[in-house]
C-alpha cells in the first residue's frame, strides 16, 4: 500500500503542470458599438488618436462627396470625415508621416480642393500613392503630398471642370468656372514639375477621351509629364514616407540646438 502511494505521488510530481487556458477578452457592448460606427463612419477600425506606429494611412476611394449627397449605392469619401482627421492627425505628436493612398473618380471641386490644401498644410511628412485611379479633382490631392507615387497600371485623368444640375446661362456663371478651373491648375503645377501650358494642354486636348476633351494618363506617362514623382507601390511609398520623417526629424532636432 505504500510503495503504490509513492509510485503515484512521483507521476504527479513528473507530469507538467496544467497551465490555465487564456479566456479571450470580451469588449464591452459600448466599445464594440464604437468600433462598428468608425468603421461605417471613417472605413477604418482605428481613429489617429491612438496610433499603432508613427505612419498614419489615410484612404480615398470612390467619388468625392461635397454638399451634395450622392445616391447610397455610389461608394463615397466624405469630406466632413476627412476634415477632422487631418485636424487629429496635425495634433497628434505621436504621428509623424501620412501614407494617402487613391483609388478615385474624382467628385465634388471644392471638396476635393480643401482635402489637397488640409494635406499640403500639414506639418507632418506625407506621401501620396495612386492606386487604381486617382481621376479629375484626385489629381490635385495626389500632388499635394511632399512626395507622390503611382502604380504602373493606374490612371490619372485631366479634362475642363464640367458643372452639374441646373445652371444660369449667364457670363458671371462662366466666369466662376473659368477662376475655379485656374485654382485647380494653379494648385497642381504649384505642388509638382509640371507646367502650366503643358498641363493646360493635356486638360483640353481632343482625341484622347472618347466624346469629351481631356487626357488619360497611365503610370509612367505621368510621371514623364511631371505630374506624379514616381512610379511605385506601397513598398516604395513606405519606404520614402520613413526618409522624410527622419529628415524632419533631424531638421527639428538642428532647431532645438
Amino acid at each position: 500500500m505504500d510503495n503504490n502511494f509513492t509510485v503515484n505521488q512521483n507521476q504527479h510530481q513528473n507530469e507538467a503542470p496544467i497551465e490555465p487556458v487564456e479566456q479571450p477578452v470580451r469588449q464591452s457592448p459600448r466599445k464594440q458599438r464604437l468600433v462598428l460606427q468608425n468603421l461605417k463612419n471613417l472605413g477604418q477600425i482605428n481613429t489617429p488618436a491612438a496610433p499603432e506606429n508613427n505612419i498614419h494611412t489615410l484612404i480615398i476611394v470612390g467619388q468625392i462627396e461635397g454638399h451634395i449627397i450622392l445616391p447610397p449605392k455610389n461608394k463615397t469619401t466624405k469630406y466632413e470625415h476627412i476634415i477632422p482627421q487631418l485636424v487629429a492627425i496635425e495634433q497628434n505628436k505621436s504621428i509623424e508621416g501620412v501614407l494617402i493612398i487613391l483609388n478615385t473618380v474624382g467628385g465634388d471641386v471644392e471638396a476635393g480642393l480643401a482635402i489637397a490644401e488640409m494635406l499640403e498644410s500639414l506639418s507632418k511628412a506625407t506621401v501620396s500613392l495612386v492606386l487604381g485611379g486617382g481621376h479629375s479633382i484626385g489629381v490635385p490631392i495626389a500632388v499635394s503630398t511632399d512626395y507622390s507615387f503611382i502604380a504602373e497600371t493606374a490612371t490619372m485623368t485631366i479634362h475642363p471642370l464640367r458643372l452639374t444640375g441646373m445652371v444660369i446661362g449667364v457670363p458671371q456663371t462662366y466666369e466662376y468656372l473659368d477662376k475655379m478651373q485656374d485654382r485647380v491648375i494653379k494648385f497642381v503645377t504649384k505642388h509638382s514639375k509640371i507646367t502650366e501650358e503643358h498641363f493646360r494642354e493635356l486638360m483640353f486636348r481632343n482625341g484622347d477621351l472618347v466624346r469629351d476633351i481631356g487626357t488619360v494618363l497611365v503610370g509612367k506617362d505621368a510621371v514623364s509629364s511631371g505630374l506624379i514623382d514616381e512610379v511605385g507601390g506601397i513598398r516604395e511609398a513606405l519606404k520614402k514616407l520613413d526618409e522624410l520623417i527622419e529628415i524632419k526629424v533631424r531638421s527639428k532636432r538642428r532647431g532645438f540646438q
